[in-house]
C-alpha cells in the first residue's frame, strides 16, 4: 500500500510568519497535533507542534501574540513521498522517532500520515507497531 492512499490530503497549515497564538487555535480548532508551515510557494519549512508550543514559546516565558511559528517550530524535516510503501513509512518513522510525516511532491505539501494512520487500518496495523514500540523504547532509554 501506498503512502497516497492513506495519506490526509487537505492538509491545514500554517505560514512561518504567523504568530504562535494563530497556530495555537489552530491546532485545538482541528484537534490536530502538528502543522506543517509552508511557505508562499508551497515548501515545507517546518513543523509546529503542541508540545513546540509549549516548551519553546510558554515555558519559555515567551508571547505567543508576537512570537512567530518560524521561532518555536521543528526545523529538522523528515518526510515521506505519496509513492512510498506504508511499511517503509512506519519504519522511518519509528528510526526518526516522529509520529507524524508529511508527504512532499516536487518539494511541496501534498499530505500528512500519522502513526494512527497507519494503526486504524488491517494492513498496517503491525507497522504502525513497531514504529510506536521503537518510539517509545527509545524515549524510555532518555529518560
Amino acid at each position: 500500500m501506498k503512502l497516497r492512499e492513506i495519506m490526509t490530503k487537505n492538509v491545514v497549515r500554517i505560514r512561518p510568519d504567523e504568530p504562535v497564538a494563530v497556530a495555537a487555535r489552530a491546532l485545538a480548532q482541528y484537534n490536530i497535533g502538528a502543522l506543517p508551515v509552508c511557505g508562499y510557494d508551497g515548501r515545507l519549512r517546518g513543523l509546529v507542534t503542541d508540545r513546540d508550543i509549549v516548551t519553546r514559546c510558554l515555558a519559555a516565558g515567551r508571547n505567543p501574540g508576537s512570537t512567530t511559528v518560524a521561532e518555536v517550530m521543528t526545523g529538522r524535516i523528515v518526510a515521506g513521498r505519496p509513492d512510498m510503501e506504508t511499511s517503509a513509512a512506519a519504519e522511518l518513522m519509528g528510526k526518526e522517532q516522529v509520529r507524524r510525516l508529511p508527504v512532499l511532491e516536487n518539494g511541496r505539501l501534498c499530505g500528512m500520515v500519522s502513526l494512527g494512520d497507519l494503526a486504524g487500518r488491517a494492513e498496517t496495523s503491525p507497522e504502525a507497531g513497531d514504529a510506536l514500540t521503537e518510539i517509545s523504547d527509545n524515549l524510555s532509554r532518555r529518560g
